[in-house]
């Protein structure tokens, strides 16, 4: 089945049930089905052709959304563009997708400009709302439809082409066929027990993959997706789960912490939350801990994903107490070990790179052949494919993961690996601590030392002496940090991940990594 089959399907079970609420616009399953066979009817009157790719640089909105099933329904293959890219990646990533069309709003009117000379040669460029030249997203779903042309796909076709942040080069695009992206809304809308009266408010940008399945999931679930553009102001957030009645919150541990930190939870009656999603980073297990005792009634499912197969495990929330650091058992339909350097399955304890297998990996990287040999890779099944995560995990007796680290974040002090997550997770007990990050950094002793980066709550704080003091009470010697640095804010993607990168590339007395 294509994935906006799905929306067609809810259209015709709940076509007067609310799908979506952006600001002041409220559509139904039945409104938001026919507004995106509008566009799509557009699209092929345009000249777009089965597999041709539709790209969206636009803020969370209804017209975001439309464009998605529109572009899907039309045959396209749809990319979501970082709605903070501009000049040189903006223009990589419509050249190297070879874009077609791009829907966009007139308050990057700028930035497009700024980068129109980079951009693939007779690219269309359809503007949300008005502008001197271009086509107007209005006047095309105004157009008086026709039946939308079925161009002969099937579910091995390409549905989306999602770039990766590009933190240690250019941007990626991670190839997700129509199988994959619906076996994922199947798999995670069922073990989150969705239901067509469940409400879910979706802070998290659409061009990320986290967020995007939001709407995939509510369409497969038919539950209704309220769409705010950031997650700037906690207290905004509660405001929106007591007005919508909310009952699901997705998160990733930036939102989480500014909540815990910010958020007066006694003025707010949030009885109708039922649920709360992290992915994207693990979340602390002093987080979780704050979250249980501050939230009791709330099930909190601590998953790991990432964008090159969307979701892999969650914890059970039954279990979490028992295993407050575990991001759970691989999902439904899919399988992840976690390998040693030879590729040989690792015992209960032992570290190694996990590795998936399943109906939700990614087809590859779009022109990267080579890129997407290193990490598809033959399985132990012959003639099939597995994805080397790059992240180190190790496996309890029963199953349970336990992220150690990126491949790349984990280094050596004084001749021994240290995980960052290890060190941060000791941090965040440190009383008055709201974020922590750790990176290596070169050192004439060492060679290699800890430096900690820690933001502290509003109010508090905190003395490296102090820091280092508590953690040589629970860390060997080599995982304590030798430097501490206090920040106002840790410098993170548009997806709420720590970017270590710009910490590891402080350069000198002044620089302030944690302001960019």
């Amino acid at each position: 089945m294509l994935i906006q089959n799905i929306l067609r399907r809810a259209a015709e079970r709940w076509p007067e049930s609310i799908a979506l609420i952006a600001r002041s616009v409220q559509l139904t399953f039945r409104e938001l089905d026919e507004s995106s066979e509008h566009f799509a009817f557009a699209l092929q009157r345009a000249g777009i052709r089965r597999g041709d790719r539709v790209a969206a640089m636009l803020e969370n909105s209804a017209e975001f959304v439309i464009a998605l099933w529109g572009a899907l329904k039309a045959g396209a293959v749809f990319v979501p563009i970082n709605q903070a890219a501009k000049g040189a990646t903006l223009g990589y990533i419509l050249t190297d997708a070879g874009v077609k069309c791009l829907i966009t709003q007139p308050s990057f009117q700028a930035r497009i400009a700024e980068a129109a000379p980079l951009f693939p040669p007779s690219m269309a460029v359809i503007w949300t709302g008005d502008v001197e030249e271009g086509l107007r997203f209005a006047d095309m779903l105004a157009t008086t439809p026709g039946s939308v042309a079925n161009v002969g796909l099937i579910d091995q076709d390409l549905a989306l082409l999602i770039y990766t942040s590009g933190s240690t080069g250019k941007p990626k695009g991670v190839m997700l066929t129509h199988a994959a992206v619906r076996n994922n809304a199947q798999v995670i809308s069922s073990y989150l027990n969705a239901v067509p009266e469940d409400v879910v408010l979706c802070v998290l940008p659409l061009f990320f993959g986290y967020g995007l399945f939001q709407i995939f999931t509510g369409a497969q679930a038919g539950f209704r997706v309220i769409l705010e553009r950031s997650f700037a102001f906690p207290v905004e957030v509660l405001k929106q789960i007591v007005k919508h009645k909310v009952t699901g919150l997705p998160g990733v541990p930036s939102l989480f912490a500014r909540i815990l930190d910010f958020a007066p939870f006694a003025d707010f009656d949030l009885s109708s939350l039922r649920y709360i999603t992290n992915a994207a980073a693990p979340l602390p297990p002093t987080h979780i801990d704050h979250l249980r005792k501050t939230l009791p009634a709330v099930q909190i499912f601590s998953m790991y994903g990432l964008t090159e197969c969307t979701r892999v495990s969650y914890m059970d929330p039954a279990q979490l107490d028992a295993k407050i650091a575990s991001v759970g058992r691989a999902m439904l339909n899919c399988e992840a070990y976690v390998v040693d350097e030879a590729g040989k399955r690792c015992a209960p304890g032992e570290v190694g790179e996990l590795v998936v297998r399943g109906a939700n990996l990614m087809r590859g990287y779009w022109n990267r052949p080579a890129d997407t040999a290193k990490v598809l890779r033959d399985g132990e099944i012959p003639g099939e494919k597995v994805l080397y995560t790059g992240d180190l995990f190790y496996a309890d007796g029963e199953g349970d993961l336990f992220f150690v680290g990126r491949r790349d974040d984990v280094f050596k002090c004084r001749g021994e690996k240290v995980s960052p997550r290890e060190v941060e997770n000791v941090l965040h007990e440190f009383p008055g601590v709201a974020e922590a990050a750790i990176v290596g950094i070169a050192d004439a002793i060492d060679g290699m030392a800890v430096k900690a980066f820690i933001v502290m709550r509003e109010g508090e704080t905190g003395t490296q002496e102090a820091v280092r003091k508590f953690c040589m009470a629970r860390l060997e010697p080599s995982l304590v940090p030798k430097f501490v640095e206090f920040c106002d804010t840790l410098p993170k993607t548009e997806s709420g991940k720590v970017t270590r990168r710009l910490l590891r590339e402080r350069d000198g007395e002044g620089a302030n990594p944690c302001a960019e």
